[in-house]
């Protein structure tokens, strides 16, 4: 179920959130990258009311952990082994619709923090903002409420201001007009990876990923696949 209906009313705030009393909070812990996942683990619990219970490094692994652990708050990155983070998201709504996700990644926020938010997570905090701001969003997202950024607070009022609250249409060449899944394949395609590969890691046909790579082709105004792959590639590098 979409959270962003949620956002106006827990726009977020430092120290909003106060720290709960009693057991500490679970948390399953989900990043492609062994070195952020032990240093996001030393620094939460650090906090007296936080505890990692669980590590996973692709979406499969994810999924087994929190079915196995029913942790209190999922974090995950967007870019992992297996399926898609975005994927991951969508599948912990359907499964474990109680339990709250929280993405934390490098990824643009006005690309994919709406995009999060309508697969179901509870917030999206880009790994550039201090450690300190990645716990005060943890705690909110554990108390119920839905964490994104001042700045991409602001975007959605806007947006919803214009369109009433309804889905906003397509914007021309945006990567906004760009679906979920376009979207996970124009990423991909921006990280080197071959058609096939693609498909592979999304479980489907290298047709239908052809199909995917015209159509963005289209909505982006590009004439070619290498105009294409330069387009996403240029994306990817602005997100390091």
């Amino acid at each position: 179920m979409s959270k962003l209906s949620s956002v106006v009313a827990t726009a977020p705030s430092v120290g909003a959130v106060a720290e709960s009393s009693g057991a500490k909070s679970r948390i399953v812990l989900v990043d492609d990258h062994p070195v952020v996942r032990e240093g996001l683990q030393l620094r939460l619990e650090a906090e007296p009311d936080l505890e990692i219970v669980g590590l996973a490094a692709d979406t499969h692994e994810a999924m087994v952990r929190v079915r196995q652990l029913k942790p209190d708050l999922v974090i995950t990155d967007l870019s992992l082994g297996g399926k898609p983070g975005l994927e991951l998201v969508k599948d912990l709504d359907k499964a474990f619709p109680d339990i709250p996700v929280l993405v934390l990644s490098i990824h643009d926020e006005t690309l994919w923090a709406e995009r999060v938010l309508r697969a179901g997570a509870g917030g999206y905090i880009m790994k550039s903002q201090a450690t300190q701001k990645v716990v005060d969003a943890v705690r909110h997202v554990l108390a119920g409420g839905i964490w994104i950024s001042e700045k991409m607070n602001s975007l959605l009022l806007q947006k919803m201001a214009r369109t009433g609250g309804r889905k906003a249409p397509p914007t021309g060449s945006s990567l906004e007009s760009l679906t979920d899944r376009e979207i996970e394949v124009y990423q991909m395609i921006g990280q080197g990876m071959a058609a096939r590969h693609i498909a592979a890691k999304l479980h489907l046909s290298v047709k239908t990923i052809e199909v995917h790579r015209e159509h963005i082709k289209e909505k982006l105004g590009l004439r070619s696949g290498m105009e294409l792959v330069r387009h996403a590639v240029t994306h990817a590098l602005e997100d390091i």
